[in-house]
């Protein structure tokens, strides 16, 4: 029989997504049968997963982490904003529908069986299920219907563990606070609490746990420390993707609004001859650069606009014309070509948009996604790469016949001529060593050094001993409830 515990944050981003991931290493490397899960995420950054889905990206480490192969079952409500007010809802890894807010606070009670048919199959033959939780169940306004945190823990009979931030401040009015706005039976499922992103000599801080313990009688469970190596492991957050000060070449990304699938970036910030810039709205590009690299987008006709209203198409053609570079990945590279064409209005009213034109193809929105894990060749090196793709929309045109990766026997991918830009819909493509120094050859970097996957694995085991050292983790699993 599985047991279960519940990872819940006394506010967003306390760093759950890493807690979770941490402990499944912990019990792994202590031989336990572990998997991650989370009711309902929200985020732009999905995976594909080995049975045909997307879930989040943070499931998708934390299932690395617990030695497993990314299920749909693992996050199976994934929200994808496509604007301010609307997201796109993927229940067990497929698109059900877009919905505004408020209309998904309709839908969302109804979903609960589905959050409960996976979460039980995940649980068979299974030791031990760490649960991650979304935002804060303080945001008691949210708590009917809820299925993110404590609806779900009540409902699956789960027992809680909060997480606090220090770093922000006020950690114990996070941790106090939260509990004296709980209902009576929240505030009794939480057993235990911890904090996190502790910078100094965690001591200092025992009568600070000891107030809270005073205050709501949880147990307190361990402080852990900031964790220096977090920047080597895939953010889920675009509120954590910042630039990564590196060597002389230089990689300039424009933080779109609806910016997707930014863990492309991970292994070029690994290297240490690479500095990647994500510039910010507001700013220009870069007049130095090497490379201009155009990331995924949710909705690529919406950052495209956001994209000129910026002035950054005026700054990009500067670029190319210095001799610059540019590579546009899915979103992206549909913004290169000459026109995006969306007859169904899949992205907003129907219509034709004139793309960058920097690539001669014409990209046609299609309501099918594809999503495919994707093994190819980079044609230059014979180097193999191994990604993912995950988007609406068929490209071609003349620079088609200039794709340079291999897929079976179809080239991906467009070019120019001097091969100076070019685009494709492969993420992921970086994590392979053997291309990655190749393409940063190509842009001038004489030596690359990053092994990104041993890295990726050694920062989990790093993490793993972060929690050992200082969490409690025996106290922990003696309060996971068979579920």
């Amino acid at each position: 029989m599985a047991k279960a515990i519940m990872i819940q944050g006394a506010g967003s981003n306390v760093g759950k997504s890493l807690v979770v991931a941490g402990l499944a290493r912990a019990y792994v490397r202590r031989g336990l049968r572990v998997a991650p899960f989370k009711p309902q995420n929200m985020s732009n950054n999905a995976a594909v997963t080995a049975d045909g889905g997307e879930i989040g990206r943070a499931q998708a480490l934390q299932a690395r982490a617990a030695g497993l192969e990314p299920l749909v079952d693992m996050n199976p409500v994934l929200l994808k904003p496509e604007t301010d007010i609307g997201a796109q809802v993927i229940v067990q890894g497929q698109r059900l529908t877009t919905l505004k807010a408020r209309d998904y606070g309709k839908l969302k009670p109804t979903l609960m069986p589905k959050v409960l048919e996976s979460f039980h199959r995940l649980a068979a033959g299974r030791d031990l299920i760490v649960i991650e939780g979304a935002g804060s169940p303080a945001e008691v306004n949210l708590r009917a219907g809820d299925i993110a945190n404590m609806g779900f823990a009540e409902a699956a009979d789960v027992p809680v563990i909060l997480v606090g931030d220090i770093d922000r401040g006020g950690v114990m009015a996070q941790l106090v606070g939260t509990h004296a706005i709980l209902l009576e039976a929240d505030r009794d499922r939480i057993k235990g609490f911890a904090v996190n992103k502790f910078r100094g000599d965690p001591t200092l801080f025992a009568e600070g746990m000891d107030f809270v313990t005073e205050r709501t009688g949880w147990a307190p469970l361990g402080i852990l420390p900031w964790f220096p190596l977090a920047w080597k492991l895939p953010a889920e957050d675009v509120m954590d993707i910042s630039s990564r000060p590196g060597g002389l070449l230089k990689i300039a990304v424009p933080r779109l609004s609806r910016i997707a699938n930014f863990d492309d970036l991970d292994p070029l910030s690994a290297e240490p001859g690479v500095t990647v810039a994500i510039v910010e709205p507001g700013r220009p590009l870069p007049g130095d650069a090497d490379l201009v690299l155009i990331p995924g987008s949710k909705s690529t006709i919406a950052d495209l606009a956001d994209f000129r209203a910026q002035g950054w198409d005026i700054d990009l053609l500067a670029h190319v014309r210095r001799g610059g570079q540019v590579l546009g990945i899915c979103g992206g590279y549909q913004m290169l070509g000459r026109e995006i064409v969306d007859a169904e209005g899949i992205e907003g009213a129907p219509g034709r948009v004139a793309g960058l034109g920097l690539l001669d193809v014409v990209t046609e929105m299609k309501p099918l996604k594809r999503l495919a894990h994707t093994d190819a060749v980079h044609i230059a090196s014979g180097e193999p790469v191994s990604g993912y793709e995950i988007h609406i929309g068929e490209t071609e045109g003349p620079d088609r016949a200039r794709g340079w990766l291999r897929v079976g026997e179809r080239s991906e991918g467009a070019a120019t001529e001097n091969g100076r830009v070019r685009g494709c819909y492969l993420h992921g493509l970086f994590t392979a060593d053997g291309f990655r120094s190749a393409f940063l050859k190509e842009l001038g970097l004489a030596e690359t050094q990053a092994n990104y996957g041993a890295e990726v694995e050694a920062a989990l085991d790093a993490l793993a001993d972060h929690m050992e050292a200082h969490l409690d983790l025996d106290a922990i699993l003696s309060l996971a409830a068979e579920v």
